[in-house]
């Protein structure tokens, strides 16, 4: 998703980029003070949304979104102004919003769900590597965790395959053979809680599925899994198993023996 902000006003233009920021924390936000440097820009990438100040010298808000508009006509126009009379002239380039500074995240949130063209985010590509130590990677890049065991947690349901698990279950994998308590159950809440909180920080919390005393993980949501594609009969991944997989887990031993088996039958 590409945003500019664009105000002649230098203060009035770092207050909206961090209002912002705050609404869109994962985003890179442009900021110009220089209509004409925008729509140099805007030749050569293209612009979902603009917020756009109105007043400003040698052009107005309004002109800029003509010539934006005319260079990719779906831009979301989103006016930020000190002056309410030029609503109805914003709503005549079919602006998707309006907002009088000061800017308030309440404000840019309610203007950016109610966007003309709604914006199509790219999914981030998930990749899972289970032979040898489990790693699981979110555009290239290794998913911190900040328990070791609410990464155990998610090898262990990505391990199932979409299978769901009791949450009785995975406390037995987790803690071995510990009685299930009530200390218990709330230890691995906080797990539960602290691997989806890493998840979501990488924008791929749906790859877990929650329901009641019940987790799995949405394989569809994986886009690549050397150990799915083993299963598949992938040539490459069979190739690539060298007897080792889940090595972090004493639970992934288990497995050796029947992926061993897999392995010589292909």
């Amino acid at each position: 998703m590409n945003i500019v902000a664009v105000d002649d006003e230098v203060f009035a233009l770092s207050d909206l980029e961090e209002v912002l920021l705050e609404c869109l924390p994962n985003t890179e936000i442009h900021c110009f003070d220089n209509a004409e440097d925008v729509i140099v820009y805007a030749k050569e990438h293209k612009i979902d949304i603009a917020f756009l100040d109105i007043e400003m010298n040698n052009i107005t808000g309004i002109q800029l979104a003509q010539n934006l508009l005319s260079i990719y006509d779906r831009t979301n126009i989103i006016f930020v102004t000190g002056y309410s009379e030029y609503a109805l002239e914003a709503f005549s380039v079919y602006a998707s919003g309006y907002i009088l500074k000061p800017a308030e995240k309440k404000s840019v949130l309610s203007a950016l769900s109610k966007l003309r063209y709604p914006i199509e985010q790219n999914r981030p590509k998930v990749t899972v590597k289970t032979f040898s130590n489990f790693e699981i990677y979110v555009n290239g890049q290794p998913v911190h965790f900040a328990r070791a065991k609410s990464k155990e947690l998610l090898a262990y349901l990505i391990h199932k395959n979409g299978t769901g698990c009791s949450l009785k279950e995975l406390a037995s994998v987790l803690y071995e053979d510990k009685e299930y308590t009530l200390s218990l159950q709330k230890q691995l809440q906080t797990i539960i809680a602290t691997m989806m909180k890493s998840l979501n920080a990488e924008n791929i919390g749906d790859i877990v599925i929650k329901r009641y005393n019940h987790l799995s993980v949405d394989t569809s949501k994986i886009d690549d899994c050397d150990y799915y594609r083993f299963l598949s009969g992938d040539k490459e991944a069979i190739n690539s198993y060298a007897g080792e997989y889940m090595m972090n887990y004493s639970w992934g031993e288990f497995t050796i023996g029947y992926l061993d088996s897999k392995a010589f039958d292909y």
